[in-house]
């Protein structure tokens, strides 16, 4: 069975950073596309970041392009997104997710199989 665990939530003032952790258990993590996502109050889950098995490929949101950065440890089973330059419109949980298909399809989470259970990120004003 896949696990997911996020980690690396919490209270941040805008314009600071975080990095949220996502350990992966439970089966081949460098055989797996990967993505985060997020879904804000009262708002709809929406695309953040992927990346493809090998970190090779990457693609982000509009909304956090040249502020977060997403990427992963194969070795550690350990995908990762750093935040940075953070504004209250990012506020919400935090979701991240792996599937088989490839990385481009990973925007869609239509096509991630696995997801962790969310972390709540808050950026205050």
């Amino acid at each position: 069975q896949v696990q997911l665990v996020e980690s690396g939530g919490g209270l941040v003032q805008a314009g600071g950073s975080l990095r949220l952790s996502c350990v992966v258990s439970g089966s081949t993590f460098s055989s797996y596309s990967g993505a985060w996502f997020r879904q804000g109050p009262g708002k709809v889950r929406e695309f953040v970041a992927l990346i493809g098995w090998s970190g090779a490929t990457t693609d982000y949101a509009d909304s956090v392009k040249g502020r977060f950065i997403i990427s992963r440890d194969n070795a550690k089973n350990t995908m990762s997104l750093q935040m940075n330059s953070l504004r209250p419109e990012d506020t919400a949980v935090y979701y991240c997710a792996v599937g088989s298909a490839i990385a481009t399809m990973a925007r869609d989470y239509r096509y991630l199989e696995h997801w962790g259970q969310g972390t709540l990120v808050t950026v205050s004003s």
